[in-house]
C-alpha cells in the first residue's frame, strides 16, 4: 500500500512544487544507491524520504538548501557510483601442535595448504609455534556494495563452517573494500540434557575489516577444540565489474 501511494504521488506531483517558504522536489537516481546518497545529504538539514525500489528521493525544505542538495546529487549519481559485485573467498586454516596430518582427529581433518596460500601460511609459521597447518574449508560468497550476505558449508562430524558479512562497501577508487559485522567460524552441534540439538559457534567476529582488493589478508585467530589448535581466517576480496 505504501509503494502504491508513493507511486501515485509521483504521478500527481509536478517535478517540484513550492509551499510557502519551502519547496518539495522528487529526484530519480540512475546509478547511485539511494540510501547512501540520503546519508550524505543529511548535512543539508532537509526532510527526506527514499524509495529504494523506484530509486527516488523526495526532498523538502528551504529552497536554497534543496537546490544545493540537487547539485550534490548530480555529482554523486554518476556511472561509477553504480553498485558493483564484491566476491569474497574465506579460507579456514586450522593449525595444530600435532606434527603430522594423521594425528588429526577425524572431525578436524583437512587438506594440504594450496599453492596460492603457501606464502601466507609461511608467515604464520614464523609467527606462531604450531607444527601443522591444514585447509579445513573454503567458502565463497558474492554480495553487492551496500548489502550483506552469508553462506555455510558441511564439515565432517556434523560441523558447519559459517561465513557472513552484515554489509560490504567499496571506496571511491575501488582499491579498498570495507566489510561490516564479519563472522567466520565453525558451528559445532551440541545436545542439551533434554536431547535438543543446538549449535555452539566458535570463530572470528569483528565489527569492521578493511581489505585491499585482491590482497590475501589474515583476519585473525581463534581457539578451536582446545589450546593446542587454532583457527585462522584468510580472506581475499575482489570487485567484480
Amino acid at each position: 500500500m505504501k509503494r502504491w501511494f508513493f507511486a501515485v504521488m509521483l504521478l500527481a506531483l509536478p517535478c517540484w512544487a513550492q509551499f510557502g517558504d519551502g519547496v518539495q522536489k522528487l529526484i530519480t537516481l540512475k546509478y547511485a544507491d539511494p540510501q547512501a546518497v540520503v546519508r550524505l545529504l543529511q548535512v543539508f538539514g532537509l526532510q527526506m524520504q527514499v524509495d529504494n525500489r523506484m530509486k527516488v528521493i523526495a526532498l523538502s525544505g528551504n529552497k536554497d538548501r534543496v537546490s544545493m542538495a540537487e547539485e550534490a546529487i548530480k555529482q554523486l549519481d554518476i556511472p561509477s557510483a553504480a553498485q558493483k559485485d564484491i566476491e569474497l573467498t574465506a579460507y579456514f586454516v586450522i593449525a595444530s601442535d600435532s606434527p603430522t596430518v594423521t594425528n588429526q582427529p577425524p572431525n578436524l581433518s583437512g587438506n594440504p595448504i594450496p599453492q596460492d596460500l603457501q606464502s601466507v601460511v609461511a608467515t604464520l609459521k614464523n609467527t606462531f609455534p604450531f607444527k601443522t597447518y591444514l585447509l579445513l574449508d573454503v567458502l565463497a560468497l558474492r554480495t553487492r556494495s551496500g548489502m550483506g550476505a552469508e553462506t555455510s558449508g558441511q564439515l565432517a562430524g556434523n560441523r558447519l563452517s559459517v561465513f557472513k558479512v552484515g554489509s560490504a562497501s567499496i571506496d571511491s577508487d575501488g582499491s579498498m573494500i570495507r566489510l561490516d559485522r564479519l563472522h567466520a567460524g565453525v558451528r559445532i552441534p551440541n545436545r542439551d540434557k533434554d536431547g535438543k540439538l543446538d549449535y555452539v559457534d566458535t570463530g572470528l567476529t569483528t565489527d569492521v575489516v578493511d581489505v585491499k582488493e585482491g590482497q590475501k589478508l589474515v583476519v585473525g585467530r581463534s581457539s578451536l577444540d582446545g589450546p593446542d589448535k587454532a583457527l585462522f581466517l584468510i580472506l581475499i576480496a575482489h570487485v567484480v565489474n
